[in-house]
C-alpha cells in the first residue's frame, strides 16, 4: 500500500494507508504509515496536509525520528510557521548525530532562524557545512550574511552558487538575491563570468552558454577574445544555429596555432552539418596543412569517416579512418578507426587486407572493444581459407575470454560444426589478448543486522521509501563488507524497480559479460536479468511465436523493465512503443476503448509490443533484421539489406552503420543467451 501510494498518490491510496495508520496507532508500524502519508503530501507539495500525519508519526518514530522531524520541519517552514519549524529541528544534530539528513535539516533550520530574525545564528550554523560544497548551503549562507549586513561574505556565497554551480536549481534564486544587493555589488570578475559560461556549456545548456559568451566579448582583453569567440561559435553550432556560428567563426582572428586549428575544425563542422561537403573537405585540407598533429584534425577525420560511412562511400570512409589511425595511433578512437578500415575492406571484397587488418587489431589494440569482433571474423576467414586449426584457436580464445559476449556465443556455435582438431596449434598473437582481471569467484556476506543504517533501511523499505533505504545501505557499506550491492539490488527488485536494480549491478560489476555464470552470485545475475512481468510476457510472446527470453532481452535493452519509461522520441513503456504504433496495433488485435495512456500498463504494452515485433520478424524473416528494424526503422533496414550480399545475418549486423543500432542488436541477442543459461527452458 505504501509503495503504491508513493508512486501514484491517489485519494484511494491516501485513504488506504491512513486507515492502516489509524488501526495501528499504538504500534511502530502505525508511525511508519503516518510518515508515508506525510511524505506523500510533501511530494505533492501539499505541505499543509503533510503536517498532521507527520506529527502523528512523532511519538513512535523510533529509529526513523530524523526523517519525521526533517519533513515536519520542512513542511512547517513551507507554510510559513517558522517558529514550529525551528522547534522541530532545533535539536536535530543532538538527537540524530548520525543522520544522513544532517545538512538538509540545517538548511531548513537556517531558513526558520532567518524567518525569526536570527540571521547570525543561521550563518553560524551553515558555516559548519561548507565542505563539501552544496548549492543549497551556499544559497542559505548568502541570504543569512546579507541579512546581517555582511555584504562581502554574502556576495562570496551567492556568487559561488551563480558562477560556479550554474546548472543547480539554486542558481536562478542566487541571481535574484544578488540583484537585491543592488549598488552594494562590486563588479564581478571576468574569470567568474567565463567559468559560468564554460560550466553551462559543459552542462549542455548551449543557448544559455552562448548568451554568457556573447556578453563577455566586449570586455575581455584582446588576447582572450579569440577563445571566447570560438566558445561562442561552438555553443551556437551545438544549439543548431549554424549560420550564426559561421558568422562568428568568420570574424575570429587566428591568434595562436591552437586557435587557428580549432577555428578551422568548427568551420568545417558547420559546413558538414549544412551538407556542404566540398566546403567541409576544403576546410579540412587547410586544417591538415596548418595543424597536421592537432587533435582537431583527429576529430575532423573521424567525422569524415563517419560521414562517408553513412553516405555508403566506403572507399573514402576507409581513407579517412586509415589516415586518422595512422596519424594518431594512440588516440582515444584509434582502435575504432582501425577496425572500420579492416571491416570495410572485407565488405569491399578485399579479403587479404581484411585478414591483415583483423590481426593488426588484436596486435595493436588488444584491450579494445573491437577485439571480440576481430577474433570472430578472422576465424571465419580462416574457415573459408581451409585453416580449421587456426579458426578453432581463435574461436576458443574468444569463447574463454569473452564468455557471454555476442561474438563468444557465435564462436561456440561455429566450434560445434568444425571438425575436431587433433593437433591444436598455438598462435602467439592470441597471447596479446589480456586476461580478465577479476579476483576469482565472487561471494557475498550477510548484511550486518546490528548496524543502525541497515536497520533503518529495512524500516524504510517496509514503508516503500526505497530511495531513502538505499542511501542508508550505502552509508552502512562505507563501514565494512561486500553485501551492499546484492542487498541494494534486492531492495529495488522487491519494490518493482527493476531498472534501478539493473543499473546498480551494471555499475558494481561492469565486466559481468566476460565471466562465466558460476563466477558471480546467482543474486547478481537475477538482478541483471530479471523475469519481470513474466506471466504476461511469456503469454504474449508465445501467442506471437516469439522466444520469451528474446522479448525479455528486448525489453531490458529498451526500458530495463521500467513500465513508466518515456523516451525523448515519446516512445512509451516496457517495449517503448510510439503512440501512433500502439494505436495501429491496438486496432489489429481488436483492443477496444484503447487510449495512449494504456501503453504505461505492462499488460497492454506487452500485448501490443510483442505483436508489433512479430510483424517485424514476419516481414524480414530474421531476428537480426527485425531487431534492427525495431530500433532504426524498417526503411533503413531495407536500405542496408540492399547494399549487397552478406554471408549471413551476423555480417549484416556488424555492417550496420549506426553504432547504436549495431550494439542494440548484438546486446539483445547476447542477453537472450544469458537468459537461457540462467533459467533454462522458458
Amino acid at each position: 500500500m505504501a509503495q503504491q501510494l508513493l508512486q501514484e498518490r491517489t485519494p484511494a491510496g491516501y485513504a488506504a494507508v491512513t486507515a492502516y495508520a489509524q488501526r495501528h496507532a499504538k504500534e511502530d508500524a502505525g508511525a511508519l504509515a503516518w510518515l508515508v502519508v506525510g511524505y506523500g503530501h510533501v511530494l505533492d507539495h501539499d505541505y499543509a496536509k503533510a503536517i498532521d500525519p507527520l506529527n502523528r508519526a512523532r511519538a513512535r518514530a523510533g529509529d526513523l525520528g530524523d526523517y519525521v522531524s526533517y519533513y515536519l520541519g520542512s513542511s512547517y517552514l513551507q507554510v510559513g510557521r517558522s517558529a514550529e519549524a525551528g522547534a522541530a529541528l532545533a535539536e536535530f544534530s543532538t538527537n540524530y548525530p548520525d543522520s544522513l539528513l544532517g545538512k538538509d535539516a540545517h538548511v531548513v533550520y537556517a531558513g526558520a532562524l532567518m524567518a525569526e530574525g536570527r540571521a547570525a545564528d543561521a550563518a553560524a550554523l551553515l558555516e559548519k557545512d561548507r565542505v563539501p560544497q552544496r548549492a543549497d548551503v551556499e544559497l542559505g549562507l548568502g541570504r543569512a550574511y546579507a541579512a546581517t549586513g555582511q555584504t562581502e561574505k554574502a556576495l562570496a556565497a551567492l556568487r559561488n552558487v551563480y558562477y560556479r554551480m550554474p546548472t543547480s536549481p539554486e542558481a536562478d534564486t542566487a541571481s535574484g538575491e544578488l540583484r537585491k544587493l543592488g549598488a552594494a555589488i562590486p563588479p564581478v570578475t571576468l574569470a567568474d563570468r567565463r567559468t559560468r559560461a564554460d560550466l553551462l556549456a559543459k552542462g549542455k545548456r548551449y543557448a544559455d552558454a552562448a548568451e554568457e559568451y556573447r556578453g563577455l566579448l566586449d570586455e575581455v582583453p584582446p588576447a582572450d577574445r579569440p577563445s571566447v569567440l570560438l566558445a561562442l561559435a561552438t555553443a551556437l553550432q551545438k544549439s543548431g544555429r549554424n549560420k550564426d556560428a559561421n558568422q562568428i567563426l568568420g570574424s575570429t582572428p587566428e591568434s595562436t596555432p591552437e586557435i587557428a586549428a580549432q577555428r578551422l575544425y568548427w568551420l568545417a563542422e558547420v559546413a558538414r552539418s549544412s551538407d556542404d561537403i566540398d566546403g567541409f573537405l576544403r576546410l579540412q585540407g587547410q586544417l591538415r596543412q596548418a595543424a597536421p598533429t592537432s587533435p582537431w584534425l583527429e576529430q575532423s577525420l573521424l567525422a569524415a569517416g563517419n560521414m562517408y560511412l553513412l553516405k555508403k562511400d566506403y572507399d573514402r570512409a576507409i581513407d579517412a579512418y586509415r589516415e586518422m589511425q595512422q596519424r594518431f595511433p594512440n588516440g582515444t578512437r584509434a582502435s575504432y578507426a582501425h577496425w572500420k578500415v579492416a571491416w570495410l575492406s572485407l565488405r569491399q571484397g578485399r579479403k587479404t587486407e581484411a585478414e591483415q587488418g583483423f590481426e593488426e587489431q588484436i596486435a595493436l589494440y588488444p584491450a579494445s572493444g573491437e577485439v571480440p569482433a576481430a577474433l570472430y571474423w578472422r576465424a571465419r576467414l580462416a574457415e573459408e581459407d581451409g585453416e580449421p586449426a587456426k579458426a578453432a584457436a581463435y574461436y576458443q580464445k574468444l569463447s574463454e575470454r569473452y564468455r557471454n559476449f555476442y561474438y563468444a556465443e557465435l564462436a561456440r556455435q561455429r566450434l560445434k560444426v568444425l571438425a575436431p582438431v587433433s593437433d591444436p596449434v598455438h598462435y602467439a598473437l592470441l597471447d596479446r589478448v589480456p586476461p580478465l582481471n577479476i579476483p576469482g569467484k565472487v561471494t557475498t556476506d550477510e548484511p550486518p543486522v546490528d548496524d543502525l543504517h541497515v536497520q533503518k533501511a529495512h524500516l524504510l523499505e517496509n514503508g516503500g521509501l526505497v530511495d531513502f533505504a538505499v542511501r542508508e545501505l550505502q552509508a552502512a557499506n562505507e563501514q565494512d563488507g561486500n553485501w551492499a550491492l546484492a542487498e541494494t539490488a534486492r531492495l529495488y527488485q522487491d519494490s518493482g524497480r527493476f531498472d534501478r536494480a539493473i543499473e546498480v549491478m551494471k555499475h558494481g560489476v561492469p565486466n559481468y559479460f566476460a565471466v562465466d555464470v558460476p563466477e558471480l552470485p546467482r543474486t547478481y545475475w537475477e538482478a541483471l536479468f530479471p523475469k519481470a512481468y513474466w506471466g504476461d510476457l511469456k503469454r504474449f510472446s508465445t501467442q506471437n511465436e516469439l522466444d520469451p527470453y528474446l522479448v525479455a532481452s528486448l525489453i531490458r535493452q529498451e526500458s530495463e523493465f521500467n513500465p513508466n519509461a518515456l523516451s525523448r522520441a515519446n516512445a512509451v513503456g516496457l517495449m517503448q512503443l510510439l503512440p501512433i504504433t500502439g494505436k495501429k496495433v491496438a486496432r489489429e488485435v481488436n483492443l477496444h476503448h484503447y487510449n495512449p495512456s494504456q501503453l504505461f500498463t505492462p499488460t497492454v504494452n506487452l500485448q501490443l509490443g510483442t505483436r508489433y515485433f512479430k510483424a517485424m520478424v514476419d516481414k524480414f524473416g530474421s531476428f537480426e533484421y527485425a531487431l534492427a528494424a525495431y530500433n532504426a526503422g524498417s526503411d533503413r533496414v531495407q536500405d542496408w539489406l540492399a547494399e549487397g550480399k552478406y554471408r549471413d545475418p551476423q555480417e549484416f549486423v556488424e555492417s550496420i552503420p549506426f553504432t547504436e543500432t549495431r550494439e542494440y542488436v548484438q546486446a539483445i541477442l547476447r542477453n537472450a543467451n544469458v537468459y537461457k543459461q540462467l533459467y533454462g527452458t522458458p
